[in-house]
């Protein structure tokens, strides 16, 4: 498991620390490999519109080709949600 953020590796360090984030957290601060899977794009929040990361899983096989999306992410839901399909 790993993710994938916008954040700066300093900003993601201080996020690390104060939520003793225990998995591997790449930084793409160009947005390329956000673009490449469809995680960074146009985002709609209280009548405003900006880019930002839409939360999305890949779940892998053993052979790294991606077997399952999850697009809809629920945050209180997401761990068992991933349990289920693996």
């Amino acid at each position: 498991m790993l993710g994938v953020s916008a954040d700066s590796p300093k900003k993601q360090k201080k996020f690390i620390d104060k939520y003793n984030f225990n998995y591997p957290l790449l930084s793409d601060e160009g947005h390329t490999m956000l673009e490449s899977y469809g995680a960074w794009g146009l985002k709609k929040f209280m009548g405003r519109e900006y880019m930002g990361i839409h939360r999305i899983t890949y779940i892998l096989n053993e052979h790294h080709t991606i077997k399952k999306v999850i697009e809809k992410v629920n945050t209180k839901s997401h761990a068992c949600d991933i349990l289920k399909s693996i």
